[in-house]
């Protein structure tokens, strides 16, 4: 038996890369679950490939009704919510101050938050009454950028700041009753893409030399696959297993918090 056995999930972005390996690593833990996904190709080979253990609907996490249709039809096909993980991001491919372009600024600052913030406070809302009647928890996918500059631009590392402040904000108002965690991860090729403000609305995280950069920031001199991350988000969906965590935060970023001293960025053209 799984350690999810009778566990019903709604995970948003979930038709690919990191999303997808969570559902996966869901289903094989004993749950059924629910995905909110952009993509309707993604989702669609998604519902294909798994099969009746997974829901589907094709919407955007910065839609309130979106977030509301998919607990809402997780809940119609398997009678409960127990918990909610949100994870759906864009990536502003550590894009630099200097090099933001200044007609392009408010809506760069807008898609960022509105996707890797708010996206999670919609969804937050939309699922907090039936995980306050299962007495179940919210999962927020962090970064090591939620902890450390230079895993992205300004922009990301400040939204994914937020995310640190959004889980001990929830953490702190939802107790006794739901319990608010996240995940960290460090890097890892997947289908993450970039801002359409930028013009990378269609370019994806796998065309930087990710490989490399993981083997100079950390310890374990790695690059993980997004299944290797999958496992931490089971455990903190378990109530047998982490019943007594909330506001915590999985760090898990291959070491880089621990890798001593660094050359320091510099000469930038000002």
């Amino acid at each position: 038996m799984g350690w999810l056995q009778g566990n019903v999930a709604v995970v948003t972005g979930g038709g690919s890369g990191l999303g997808r390996a969570v559902v996966e690593r869901f289903l094989a833990e004993g749950a059924q679950v629910g995905v909110l996904e952009r993509s309707a190709e993604k989702l669609a080979k998604l519902e294909a490939d798994l099969g009746d253990a997974v829901v589907g609907v094709h919407g955007d996490v910065t839609s309130y009704q979106d977030n509301v249709r998919v607990v809402g039809e997780t809940v119609a096909r398997f009678g409960r919510l127990d918990t909610f993980v949100a994870n759906a991001a864009i990536w502003d491919f550590s894009t630099k101050l200097v090099d933001m372009p200044e007609d392009s600024l408010d809506k760069l600052f807008d898609e960022m938050f509105h996707i890797n913030v708010k996206g999670y406070l919609l969804g937050a809302k939309a699922a907090v009454r039936e995980l306050a009647a299962t007495g179940g928890s919210i999962i927020l996918t962090v970064s090591n950028a939620g902890f450390y500059p230079g895993g992205g631009g300004p922009l990301y590392t400040a939204s994914k700041h937020a995310v640190v402040g959004l889980i001990k904000e929830l953490a702190f108002e939802l107790a006794p009753k739901i319990r608010v965690n996240g995940v960290a991860p460090g890097g890892m090729l997947t289908d993450l893409r970039g801002p359409g403000a930028l013009g990378l609305g269609e370019t994806n995280i796998s065309s930087v030399p990710l490989a490399d950069l993981v083997k100079q920031c950390t310890v374990l001199q790695q690059l993980p696959e997004a299944a290797d991350y999958a496992g931490n988000y089971v455990l903190l969906a378990s109530k047998s297993n982490s019943s007594a965590s909330t506001g915590a935060i999985i760090n898990c970023d291959g070491g880089m918090g621990v890798r001593g001293l660094a050359e320091v960025a510099g000469g930038n053209d000002l």
